[in-house]
């Protein structure tokens, strides 16, 4: 397939271990025998270009498959990045000649981010390196994809004021204390124990279980459970964490 060598995609992938906020990063390798430049590896978000016969959604699930073995997760389109000097850095540059591109030519790029419990997946060798990498401590991205990930978590905590994609990082059985963290680290913020929980037990789509953790070093917190049915039937415009 020939790809279109202005459109690109690139798929901002968090993702919950039970302790703290991932995101997918990709290995950026490149033996460069055309120019002889010095190449070290670095590392972006999950993307490639757009093939001229797909549409931008088929392409972002392509591309998510192809550099990570995912299938059928979840992506939503959050943003359009096409700044003039998006692909200005010299190691860019290097990169576009290197893959028959005009390094002048500006590259539109359309952002997805997704949403997903580590534990519900395993990352497969795709022929590129990958790797969960903590939020916190993503260094310098290739292109703009710093940029890109700033904009999907502020796209991702303005969503999370209305409807429930917290509970779209956390396994089917989760604790209270998971529940915190992952708006926590969302949102960047502390939240009040008491208080979050008060408001967490005034929700009726979070389903308190009969069950317990198992296997763990301490005292087994209780499990709860995130029902779409009963959210959907008595959601609000606002969820209550953020009132």
């Amino acid at each position: 397939m020939k790809l279109s060598s202005y459109i690109s995609v690139d798929c901002v992938v968090l993702g919950y271990d039970s302790e703290q906020l991932n995101v997918l990063l990709v290995e950026r390798k490149l033996d460069d025998k055309v120019n002889d430049s010095p190449f070290e590896p670095d590392w972006t978000l999950t993307g490639n270009h757009v093939y001229l016969d797909e549409d931008i959604e088929e392409a972002a699930n392509r591309v998510l498959y192809d550099l990570t073995g995912f299938s059928e997760i979840y992506l939503e389109q959050f943003k359009t990045f096409a700044a003039p000097d998006r692909l200005l850095k010299p190691k860019d540059q290097v990169w576009l000649k290197s893959i028959g591109m005009d390094p002048l030519k500006r590259v539109v790029t359309i952002g997805f981010f997704a949403l997903l419990a580590t534990q519900k997946v395993s990352l497969k060798w795709m022929g590129r390196n990958v790797k969960w990498t903590p939020v916190k401590e993503v260094g310098d991205l290739a292109f703009d994809h710093n940029q890109i990930l700033d904009s999907a978590l502020i796209a991702i905590r303005n969503k999370m004021r209305h409807e429930p994609l917290g509970f779209e990082l956390l396994p089917e059985k989760f604790t209270l204390t998971q529940l915190q963290q992952v708006y926590e680290q969302i949102f960047d913020a502390k939240f009040d124990k008491r208080n979050f929980r008060k408001k967490v037990n005034r929700m009726q789509y979070v389903i308190a279980l009969d069950e317990k953790q198992k296997g763990v070093p301490h005292k087994p917190a209780q499990l709860y459970k995130f029902s779409r049915e009963i959210y959907e039937q008595t959601k609000r415009e606002l969820l209550e964490f953020f009132v």
